[in-house]
């Protein structure tokens, strides 16, 4: 299986360039035997910055560029010179990159918008020659003061999509073929659970030339929160989507239920997840005639909208996008949006299995993860189909 380009998780050490220390030097030349103090100072150690770039929309960039180290600063010289100033070093991230301390899990910041910049590591500053000491009492110090030290940290970053709609369903929901029917995108497509291995944008066209982002990501089954099944890695994605369209097909025996496991999934993961807006899908309806849709309807949730669509035959889909248009348009979902800019809080990751995520993100366990979720699913679930050649070819 070919490796994929997108890469929403990486793990970077970073090092700051340490201060150059300053000089102790005492001006003797032809004529001037006693010419005092000329030590000059340190230079600055160079900086790392974090910077938000509209241009990248993965990390791929930084996959391969473990480390990431500033120059240092250059030591002082005799007669008063300066050391010269290691230069700073910028990271480009896309927009909606979230840094957490790999050693304690320790969230840093967050990078939103395009231009942002925010200092990850000071340099160190440059020591003071012996000619800043001098004074009436002091005419020959014999002293200089040592540069700062640099610092370190090891750092995983972390790539949260920036999306209106998310999409939230079991495997084989059809979530993809909705993405690929309402927008440009074109993601896998085929009849096997976790056909989608990795998240999918798609600009969705409204009227008046209006439109929003929508974006699909690997399919959630029951214990994702837990670590089960590509769920846990992929969730993230839709922590920053204003409203959460859940998918359920209408073949399902119990809707309603299936309804509830995806939305405990998300509370386990993330309980402030609850308070976005939610649109309920029910798939596939072009395969239930008109009074088993209304048997369907009366078992229902009370509490969302819910819309019964066909991707494939066009059934309700414009239905379905005038109602997330109205849902994400609305009063209480605009002010949700303002306060969630003040106050998003980016949990702590956990200790204990922190070093059990690095590796489980690590390239060498990707095909590994896929064949365990795959293992987790009950086989009566999903439709085995046997491609075997005809005897006539």
């Amino acid at each position: 299986m070919p490796e994929s380009n997108f890469v929403d998780y990486v793990k970077i050490k970073c090092r700051s360039g340490k201060g150059g220390r300053g000089s102790m030097h005492l001006r003797h030349v032809k004529y001037q035997p006693n010419g005092g103090p000329d030590g000059g100072d340190g230079g600055h150690g160079g900086s790392v910055y974090l910077r938000g770039n509209h241009n990248y929309w993965t990390l791929l960039h930084l996959k391969f560029q473990r480390h990431i180290f500033a120059e240092h600063g250059g030591n002082g010289g005799r007669d008063k010179c300066h050391g010269t100033d290691g230069k700073d070093v910028y990271i480009d991230v896309p927009c909606g990159t979230v840094v957490y301390d790999a050693d304690t899990g320790k969230y840093i910041c967050d990078v939103t918008y395009d231009g942002q910049t925010i200092l990850l590591l000071k340099g160190g500053r440059g020591g003071l020659g012996n000619f800043q000491f001098r004074s009436a009492t002091n005419q020959t110090p014999r002293y200089a003061q040592p540069g700062e030290p640099m610092q370190e940290r090891t750092v995983i970053m972390e790539l949260k999509l920036l999306a209106d709609v998310g999409l939230v369903g079991f495997p084989n929901a059809g979530k993809s073929t909705l993405l690929s029917s309402l927008s440009s995108a074109r993601p896998k497509i085929a009849n096997y659970p976790f056909t989608t291995l990795e998240p999918s944008l798609g600009i969705v066209e409204y009227r008046n030339r209006q439109s929003f982002v929508m974006a699909d990501i690997p399919g959630i089954i029951e214990g994702a929160s837990e670590g089960k099944g590509l769920g846990l890695r992929f969730l993230r994605h839709i922590e920053r989507n204003s409203l959460l369209l859940f998918m359920v097909p209408a073949e399902t025996n119990d809707i309603k239920h299936e309804y509830e496991v995806l939305l405990g999934e998300l509370k386990n993961f993330n309980p402030e997840m609850l308070d976005k807006h939610r649109v309920l899908a029910i798939t596939k309806s072009d395969l239930i005639d008109d009074e088993l849709e209304q048997m369907l309807r009366e078992t229902l949730p009370d509490d969302l909208p819910c819309v019964f669509i066909s991707s494939v035959t066009g059934k309700g889909i414009e239905e379905l996008k005038d109602v997330l248009w109205k849902e994400l348009n609305s009063e209480s979902n605009k002010l949700a949006e303002i306060t969630a800019e003040d106050t998003l809080v980016h949990r702590d990751k956990n200790v204990a299995t922190l070093q059990a995520e690095v590796l489980a993100n690590d390239s060498e366990g990707a095909d590994i993860e896929v064949v365990d979720a795959i293992e987790d699913i009950d086989d009566d679930e999903f439709e085995i189909v046997d491609l075997e050649e005809d005897d006539d070819e």
